[in-house]
């Protein structure tokens, strides 16, 4: 089996990190990566906002706290009255990816970009988990108002983040996969 092949079998969604800032070439690395994943004819319309700033990411948690606690879901309500709060879990790295909404397929193109993120952390060996809850922050006035201090250019919708930091727990199993998901026509 291929190093890549095992790598994506392995990649487990991590929830607890270390305080320590993933290093510069690292963040490089991850970032190439999501750079070189597939987009439909290859318009490359994604943004990938990488923030590493501490008040900035409280700021995030502070706006998404109060959406969480007021969306009427009862998970988001019970996670975000959680005294230790962090909608990605105190990650000392967030990557936002947005991409232009007038692209030709910019959510397939973002997802792609974010999958080829979340890989090459995991293959370097750094810990990351998929964070979509990111996606409602344009939902508030508030969290508009951060689209210039995040570098999100005008027109382009968040699709999703990733949480990136060394782990600071256990890697957890991998859920059984679904059965009856495949169906191969000869």
């Amino acid at each position: 089996m291929s190093d890549l092949v095992k790598s994506i079998l392995s990649r487990r969604s991590i929830r607890s990190f270390t305080s320590a800032q993933i290093k510069e070439e690292e963040l490089s690395t991850i970032i190439e990566a999501g750079q070189y994943a597939p987009s439909a004819k290859n318009e490359q319309t994604w943004h990938f906002s990488v923030v590493q700033n501490k008040e900035l990411l409280t700021k995030i948690d502070t706006i998404l706290r109060r959406i969480f606690l007021n969306s009427g879901d009862q998970g988001l309500q019970a996670r975000a009255s959680a005294d230790n709060f962090s909608a990605f879990y105190h990650a000392p790295t967030l990557i936002i990816v947005s991409a232009d909404q007038t692209a030709i397929a910019p959510e397939p193109d973002a997802s792609l970009a974010l999958g080829n993120i979340l890989l090459a952390a995991h293959a370097i060996g750094v810990g990351s988990v998929w964070i979509h809850s990111l996606r409602s922050l344009f939902s508030s006035d508030e969290g508009k108002a951060l689209q210039k201090d995040l570098g999100i250019p005008d027109g382009y919708t968040i699709y999703g983040s990733a949480a990136l930091g060394y782990n600071g727990g256990d890697i957890p199993n991998a859920a059984p996969r679904k059965t009856g998901t495949v169906s191969i026509i000869k």
